[in-house]
């Protein structure tokens, strides 16, 4: 996407180094995530992708470099209600047996607290409801629901909040081949009424089909473009060895 010189960017990372030991997980990453941006990190198992994301949002500090989310210090960053988290479907519902209406009206507690919400807010948690294909299933037990709809459901949450930025970390583990087509549709409207797109995806052929952008990762960053020119580069051959590109090209 053509960049705004003027607008804040969402994530800038400059230099970024961590490491849990002495040994760096990620090393010396520096980009940009602009508004409105659709953004794919991919990477092998142990790759740092999952740290590379806390970083960005200010779950973990750099040993060295710096990390700034929205224009702040990501790790001092304190308006929460700009991010919605939406985590593998595995462990989304565990513990949770309240119904899907409720999971989307904690959306609305940054703003409010957790007292009673007025009618407004309550119409921000319907319309949620409504734009990700869920108000049938206002009052059903998320325990109750499919990996696809438990997904849908923590969307609604973050559209509750008003979120700006999308923070997805493999969403579509375990989830049906019809629901992750349909999912994928949804991050896709979403993103085209301007939330920015933060994803971190196993399966590289819907990264190519959906992402505009990917950042391969293997500690360092291998390639950071637009998915089209990911796909003709040997980033994902270098990152992920031989035998991951070939797969890829198998099931491009």
């Amino acid at each position: 996407m053509t960049r705004d010189a003027d607008a804040v960017p969402v994530i800038d990372l400059a230099g970024v180094t961590f490491g849990y030991t002495a040994t760096p997980v990620v090393e010396a990453v520096s980009l940009t995530v602009d508004p409105g941006e659709y953004v794919a990190i991919v990477g092998p198992n142990g790759s740092g992708k999952s740290t590379l994301m806390q970083l960005m949002v200010g779950l973990l500090e750099p040993d060295t470099g710096t990390a700034h989310l929205f224009g702040e210090r990501a790790d001092r960053f304190d308006d929460g209600e700009r991010i919605g988290y939406v985590a593998q479907q595995a462990n989304a519902a565990e513990g949770m047996p309240i119904t899907v209406r409720e999971v989307v009206k904690m959306g609305r507690f940054p703003h409010v607290g957790v007292g009673r919400l007025s009618s407004e807010d309550w119409a921000i948690v319907d319309d949620a409801l409504s734009t990700v294909g869920m108000s049938a299933f206002a009052d059903r037990r998320v325990t109750q629901l499919s990996g696809g709809q438990r997904q849908r459901a923590f969307i609604a949450r973050a559209l509750a909040g008003e979120a700006d930025l999308l923070v997805l970390d493999e969403p579509t583990v375990g989830v049906d081949a019809e629901s992750v087509d349909a999912f994928y549709g949804l991050l896709a409207a979403l993103n085209g009424r301007g939330i920015t797109v933060l994803l971190i995806e196993h399966d590289l052929g819907a990264v190519v089909e959906h992402a505009d952008r990917v950042v391969c990762l293997n500690r360092e960053v291998y390639f950071d473009g637009p998915t089209d020119e990911f796909v003709d580069s040997d980033a994902l051959a270098r990152a992920f060895g031989t035998e991951a590109r070939f797969l890829a090209e198998v099931d491009g």
